[in-house]
């Protein structure tokens, strides 16, 4: 039953994509139909077999690894601030990591690992699916980069974007998570799923995306150019300019906790004056409940995990995931999976405002479209979130 539940949520994320479309006649359904066997298989292969789990063991012991030697340099600086036992601070122990992990990335950057890696991998998933080669590059960056980052790292080729394809890349973007975060979403939440959620988010963001806003590009002008990706002149200025990201990465994430979560006191607040013992979380937990249901979630935990994944649209992943993380313990795997997986992007409202802000510093006239179609990029990016963490319930 639970799988039918799963297909069936899966068709209905797809016909709405459709519905949303603005050039039915010319959608790739045969790129989709690929991508979605690519999420199954992909999915089944880490989940279900002892190689796919092996790989995902790999990949948390590296993170665990990497986890640990940013706490040396937190340590180093903040080691004489005395934590009561048992206790921890959010900002010393998971944001500032933030900055570790974008060093690296800022590393890899410049000695050109990851600009190779990530157009070989993109250029693979354009030749099978027939997406256009800077799409495919983008659905890959944005795996590795924030919102911004990855946006920036097409700069160059914004000229040849026109609107469903400025559309397909923003919506990549928003989509997506930095990997200099995700060793922060694994202090809080099953590193499994997070990790896996990655290359889903990537795969459902482009097919929602380019059934909402189909492209087709001429051969000659399906390149992707990689030279401009990155201007630091030596090893020591990528590793400052990452440090640099990390934390003002760190501060803003900050900056946004502290009010979006003052501000949902306040809204809580506000309703049960009206309505006694009455939340917000709650009022979305029932709002989700449907959708909840199809993708996986049992009856029993489904108004507390709409109202997670609620929290996470209106304010960010993060509250989220903190708010999460007590209740864990408390359900079922199958409904963790699947809550991790759909909060594993940067899906928001807030996220809007990035996508036209960075947008805005590039090309300015196609700020003005961003804009125009924010609302419609955070529909498409909550249809893959819901996309890519039904494709994960199927197989826990």
């Amino acid at each position: 039953m639970s799988i039918i539940l799963g297909l069936l949520a899966i068709a209905v994320v797809i016909g709405l994509a459709f519905l949303m479309s603005n050039d039915r006649k010319n959608i790739n359904f045969k790129g989709v139909g690929i991508m979605l066997v690519m999420q199954l298989v992909i999915t089944w292969f880490m989940f279900n077999t002892g190689i796919g789990q092996a790989i995902i063991n790999w990949i948390s012991a590296v993170f665990n690894q990497l986890i640990a030697f940013g706490s040396e340099g937190i340590n180093f600086v903040l080691g004489g601030f005395v934590i009561q036992e048992g206790g921890s601070i959010f900002f010393f122990n998971v944001l500032l990591l933030i900055i570790f992990f974008a060093t690296i990335l800022q590393v890899l950057t410049y000695l050109k690992v990851l600009p190779v890696l990530i157009k070989w991998i993109g250029g693979g998933i354009s030749k099978i699916t027939g997406l256009p080669r800077i799409e495919s590059f983008n659905g890959v960056n944005s795996i590795f980069f924030g919102q911004s980052e990855a946006l920036i790292a097409i700069r160059s080729q914004f000229h040849l974007l026109n609107d469903n394809r400025l559309f397909i890349v923003n919506a990549s973007a928003m989509s997506s998570v930095s990997a200099s975060i995700v060793g922060a979403y694994i202090l809080m939440l099953p590193a499994e799923y997070i990790l896996v959620a990655l290359p889903l988010n990537m795969f459902s963001a482009l097919m929602v995306a380019s059934i909402i806003a189909p492209v087709k590009v001429p051969k000659e002008e399906d390149q992707v150019d990689i030279s401009n990706v990155n201007n630091d002149k030596s090893l020591f200025e990528a590793m400052g300019n990452g440090a640099l990201e990390g934390g003002k990465i760190a501060l803003i994430v900050a900056a946004m906790l502290i009010a979006f979560i003052a501000s949902l006191e306040l809204v809580n607040f506000l309703i049960q004056s009206i309505f006694a013992g009455v939340t917000l979380q709650q009022i979305l937990g029932y709002i989700l409940a449907p959708i909840g249901l199809l993708m996986g979630i049992a009856p029993s935990e489904v108004i507390d995990a709409g109202a997670i994944m609620g929290t996470k649209i209106i304010t960010n992943e993060f509250l989220a995931m903190s708010l999460f993380e007590p209740m864990v313990d408390t359900m079922s795997e199958k409904t963790v999976g699947i809550v991790t997986v759909f909060l594993t992007s940067f899906a928001n409202f807030s996220s809007i405002g990035i996508i036209a802000g960075t947008v805005k510093g590039i090309d300015n006239a196609k700020a003005a479209i961003v804009s125009a179609k924010g609302m419609k990029l955070l529909a498409c990016s909550i249809l893959a979130s819901i996309l890519s963490a039904t494709v994960a319930g199927l197989f826990l």
